[in-house]
């Protein structure tokens, strides 16, 4: 049964909201990388510019609230893959893996080398915060669903290649950004990521086959 299209309004206060939750999001992050776990969803709020009553109707906690920054860059991994396996379909998976890897990881503007910066304190201040480890690996398992729905509409493999190389394919990506964050490799978040998914590749040979 066909839906009447959403008002003007309706969708004005949607981009609004969302543009809300992005900026406590944003602010959460900063704090995060900036003072570690002792942020309070108050400090959160206040450098934000809304009440504490605002942020608790977007976030239950304070760790949630650098959430959707990482599901974002989880959508961005997920749609730069199906873009570029449907732009190239010839393309061996693994190779599509790692240019989309690649460019997921790779900022393109100042915007982006701040987020990832973020995401480095985000990462250094989990050591301490077990609910924001939490956090990091709920984004990860939304990418690893996320890789499995566009894995399955871009291979032939079955069903068990898809969801391991899905499970692969997110824990390469995870291992690259946490080696970076924890100052154990000189190579970008890329370069790191690039060289996981080809070392994947070569226990998965599936990877390196043609896909059409």
């Amino acid at each position: 049964m066909p839906t009447a299209p959403p008002s003007r309004p309706s969708s004005l206060t949607e981009r609004r909201k969302a543009a809300t939750e992005l900026e406590i999001a944003r602010t959460a992050a900063a704090l995060f990388a900036e003072r570690g776990a002792a942020v309070t969803a108050e400090d959160i709020a206040r450098a934000a510019g809304v009440a504490p009553r605002t942020f608790y109707r977007y976030f239950r906690t304070k760790e949630d609230a650098v959430a959707p920054l990482l599901t974002g860059g989880v959508r961005d991994w997920a749609g730069g893959l199906a873009e570029l396996a449907a732009r190239e379909p010839e393309l061996p998976l693994g190779e599509v893996l790692e240019r989309a890897a690649r460019e997921a990881l790779t900022p393109a503007d100042a915007r982006a080398e701040e987020a990832l910066e973020w995401t480095r304190g985000l990462l250094h201040a989990m050591q301490d915060n077990p609910a924001l480890r939490a956090v990091w690996h709920r984004a990860h398992h939304e990418s690893e669903l996320a890789l499995i729905d566009v894995l399955a509409r871009t291979t032939t493999a079955g069903p068990l290649e898809v969801r391991l190389t899905a499970a692969a394919a997110d824990g390469a990506l995870r291992a690259a950004v946490e080696v970076w964050a924890a100052g154990e490799s000189t190579e970008t978040p890329a370069e790191l990521a690039a060289r996981a998914l080809r070392t994947l590749a070569a226990g998965l040979p599936w990877l390196t086959e043609r896909r059409a």
